[in-house]
């Protein structure tokens, strides 16, 4: 089989072509295995050196609108006026404590993201 650890970036395109080349075998074959363990290896290596940060609390509210066809005025029971939630989605102000629960409990954003700190604009 001889299959080597992903140290370098090159280890790791070889690895990729070669699954690339794997895609289309059959489970519970020398070559299915063969692609099983190269996705393995992949995904340990993408997860030290691609390492995918969290968004801010904004770009999550955006992502989550977007993603769910929401509009600003679909905030406004969450955020409060509409003044406000332009305000939050500009980065002019802060999410507060009552809103990161609003968020949470109603749009299932993770709470985890929306307690981070993120700078704020000074315009």
């Amino acid at each position: 089989m001889n299959i080597k650890p992903i140290k370098t970036e090159k280890d790791y395109a070889e690895a990729l072509q070669e699954v690339e080349s794997l895609m289309n075998a059959q489970i519970d074959t020398p070559e299915g295995d063969r692609l099983d363990i190269l996705v393995t290896l992949i995904e340990s290596y993408e997860e030290k050196h691609y390492q995918i940060l969290p968004p801010d609390p904004v770009e999550a509210i955006l992502h989550h609108m977007e993603s769910q066809g929401l509009s600003r005025k679909d905030l406004e029971p969450l955020l409060g006026s509409r003044a406000r939630v332009s305000e939050i989605l500009n980065k002019k102000r802060a999410l507060s404590l009552s809103m990161i629960r609003k968020l949470q409990k109603d749009l299932g954003i993770s709470a985890e993201i929306l307690i981070k700190s993120y700078k704020l604009q000074t315009n």
